[in-house]
């Protein structure tokens, strides 16, 4: 017996000659075939925790049921929203209009389906513009640092002190267009260029974290360049963060678009919008109080839906909190 299977078979008393003749061979420990497995993966990880959470597939069928309604309004209701008899103001259920119909005479539950289409488009088309501003402004900010840093952190600081709605109605107030198109491009561009703040500390902190691994080192002793690092090596490894962040601002954007729409400075008609619908439903609530809980009940759901995603998806992807 050689030195080394004197050693092992002292380390080991249920050591045994592998296939080759050695004691503990590969895929073999005490005797017992060991079968190598898949590397895993923080998304396989956080893939499997999410199965187990009833939350995230309350939340998903939600957020499902929202995007469908907003795509394919038709799938839910044949009514159209916009015909509006005032013959059946306030009427009770009749037909396919199940929840009555509004001070106008219109279809309530209609218009609650089809008023998803603009708040879902405001909120998704935020999100991804604010995703773009704070993946540039955080990988600049974590990536270079000194003075890049200290200047984006500045500007991050100073519009995150600056409030959302308080900012947005002012900048609202002086788009004179009532066109829908005009309206919803502002909107979205207010709520984006006021809202990336969070998202961009939350990549910027990723960024910093990255930056110092191996494999970056790595790559930078191959001769990449800045930029092909930044895009290639250490964005991947920062979208979980970022994504987590945007569905819960997701939700957010989607109800400042009605707190906007309420207010008379968001959205205008023709285009329906919960705000719209809640707003008027709010002056004739003593007639009848459907035409005000329909959307309202409508927009808290889609707003919780992402909020409860965005956490279930975070705590998947933290290791700390699993």
């Amino acid at each position: 017996m050689s030195d080394f299977e004197t050693v092992a078979a002292s380390e080991d008393p249920n050591a045994r000659r592998g296939p080759s003749g050695e004691p503990n061979a590969p895929n073999q420990v005490g005797g017992t075939s060991v079968t190598p497995g898949r590397p895993r993966s923080l998304a396989g990880d956080a893939w499997r925790d999410l199965r187990r959470k009833p939350i995230f597939w309350i939340s998903s069928a939600l957020v499902l049921v929202v995007a469908a309604m907003a795509a394919a309004p038709a799938l839910f209701t044949g009514a159209d929203p916009a015909d509006c008899v005032l013959a059946r103001q306030h009427a009770g259920p009749s037909g396919g209009a199940i929840f009555g119909y509004d001070f106008q005479g219109c279809d309530t539950y209609a218009r609650a389906v089809y008023g998803a289409r603009a708040s879902l488009l405001v909120g998704a088309l935020s999100a991804l513009l604010t995703g773009l501003i704070a993946l540039t402004v955080g990988m600049l900010a974590g990536y270079f640092g000194r003075w890049i840093d200290a200047v984006l952190s500045r500007v991050i600081d100073i519009v995150l002190g600056i409030p959302l709605l308080l900012a947005a109605i002012v900048l609202l107030k002086r788009v004179a267009s009532d066109s829908a198109t005009v309206r919803i491009a502002a909107v979205i561009f207010v709520l984006a260029v006021l809202g990336w703040t969070t998202t961009a500390r939350v990549v910027r902190s990723s960024v910093i974290t990255a930056k110092e691994q191996d494999y970056v080192a790595a790559a930078r002793m191959l001769g990449a360049s800045n930029s092909r690092i930044m895009w290639r090596h250490i964005l991947p490894n920062t979208l979980a963060p970022a994504i987590v962040v945007l569905t819960i601002a997701l939700g957010s954007f989607i109800a400042a678009e009605a707190t906007l729409s309420f207010l008379g400075i968001g959205l205008k008609e023709p285009t329906i919008s919960w705000g719209i619908d809640i707003n008027s439903g709010r002056v004739h609530m003593r007639e009848s109080a459907t035409p005000l809980i329909v959307p309202s009940t409508f927009l808290a759901l889609t707003v919780l839906a992402f909020i409860m995603l965005g956490d279930a998806i975070r705590d998947a992807f933290d290791p700390k909190l699993r």
